[in-house]
C-alpha cells in the first residue's frame, strides 16, 4: 500500500534473552525481533502479541515503544513473560538452554485480523504456534513465514501454500538440498523462499529469480537475532520492489551488524525474572503446542474466520 513504508504486523512470539554470563536481559523471540529490524528498515510496523505485568514485560513494552512499534493490539495479561536462558559459545554461536513460554502463546482474535487486514504482511513463525491460523492470516494479508529449522513435508505442506516469503534457517543442508527444499516450498505454493545458510551465505528464490549473497564479515560476538534481521530487511525490500541483489546485499550488511552485539537488537536490562516454571529446550515445543491449543480453545466463542482462503493475495 505504500511502496516506501510498507505496513508489517508481527504477530507472536516473544521473550526476553537471558545471558547468564553477564547478568542482562534483551528484548527478543522472532516475531517481536522482526517487528523492531523491519522498523529500523523503514517500515511501519506493530506487534500482537502477549507478555505479563513484571519487569521483563515492562522492558519489553517499554523497547518496543522506544523503536516506534505500534502496540495498540499488545496483551497486557496476569502471569509471567516469555524468557530464555542463553549462553554463547567461543565463537559467537548462541545456544539456547532452557525457556518458560509463559503468556507468549496466543491465538488471533476478530479485531487482531482487522489489524492485519490493513497491513501489507503479516509476519510469524514457528515458535508462535499459530499454524492452524494461518489460513485466516492469509486471507487477510499476505504471509510471512519463518520455518526455522524445520523442512519436513509435513510441515512445510501446512505452511507453504499460505506464504508470500518462508524462510528457512538452513545453515546444515548442502547445496543439493537447498535447491531441493526451495522448490518443494515454491511448487507448494510460496512465492518467495529465503534459505539463510550462516557462514555459507543465503538464497533467495522466486519468480524467476536466485539470487545468492555471501555473508559479510563481522567481529561475531552473538548471532542471535542475525537470521531475524535478514528476514525483515528481505521482507521490506520485496514489498518495496527493490532489486534481489540489492536487498540481499542490505540484508547481509544488516545481519553482521546484529551479530557484533549481545541479544537481537540491544536494550540491556539486569535479569528479572521467576525461573520457576523453566524447562529444558527440548520440552519447550511441546509444551507450546498444548499452550496454543489452550488459547485456541479460549478464543472459542469469539467470531474468528477460520474458512480455507480460496485465493492467495498478492502483490
Amino acid at each position: 500500500k505504500n511502496a516506501t513504508s510498507p505496513r508489517i504486523i508481527a504477530f507472536g512470539d516473544n521473550d526476553v534473552d537471558c545471558y547468564e554470563t553477564t547478568g542482562m536481559m534483551y528484548p527478543g523471540g522472532n516475531a517481536l525481533n522482526v517487528a523492531v529490524f523491519a522498523r529500523r528498515a523503514g517500515a511501519n510496523t506493530a506487534f500482537i502479541g502477549a507478555m505479563g505485568r513484571d519487569p521483563a514485560g515492562d522492558h519489553m513494552r517499554a523497547t518496543l515503544c522506544a523503536e516506534g512499534v505500534d502496540i495498540s493490539r499488545l496483551r497486557t495479561v496476569t502471569g509471567r513473560s516469555a524468557h530464555c536462558v542463553i549462553r554463547n559459545s567461543p565463537t559467537g554461536d548462541r545456544e539456547f538452554l532452557s525457556a518458560d513460554l509463559g503468556v507468549s502463546i496466543i491465538a488471533p482474535d476478530a479485531g487482531d485480523l482487522q489489524m492485519i487486514a490493513s497491513a501489507d504482511v503479516v509476519h510469524t513463525g514457528r515458535s508462535s504456534h499459530v499454524v492452524p491460523h494461518l489460513p485466516a492470516f492469509a486471507e487477510s494479508s499476505l504471509l510471512s513465514f519463518d520455518l526455522a529449522d524445520q523442512t519436513g513435508h509435513g510441515y512445510i505442506a501446512q505452511v507453504a501454500p499460505y506464504c508470500y516469503l518462508a524462510s528457512v534457517s538452513g545453515g546444515k543442508l548442502d547445496d543439493a538440498e537447498v535447491s531441493s527444499l526451495q522448490a518443494q516450498i515454491r511448487d507448494l505454493g510460496a512465492t518467495w523462499c529465503l534459505i539463510t545458510r550462516g557462514e555459507k551465505g543465503a538464497v533467495l528464490f522466486g519468480p524467476e529469480t536466485e539470487v545468492f549473497v555471501r555473508p559479510i564479515a563481522a567481529n561475531v560476538i552473538d548471532t542471535l537475532g542475525a537470521g531475524d534481521s535478514f528476514i525483515a530487511r528481505v521482507l521490506v525490500g520485496l514489498l518495496r520492489k527493490e532489486p534481489p541483489q540489492t536487498l540481499m546485499n542490505a540484508a547481509s550488511q544488516t545481519a553482521a551488524e546484529t551479530c557484533e552485539q549481545h541479544g537481537g537488537f540491544g536494550y540491556p536490562a539486569p535479569i528479572e525474572i521467576c525461573d520457576t516454571d523453566a524447562m529444558p529446550i527440548a520440552n519447550v515445543h511441546a509444551h507450546a503446542v498444548k499452550l496454543a491449543v489452550r488459547a485456541m480453545q479460549r478464543n472459542a466463542n469469539k467470531s474468528v474466520p477460520g474458512k480455507q482462503p480460496t485465493r492467495r493475495r498478492t502483490i
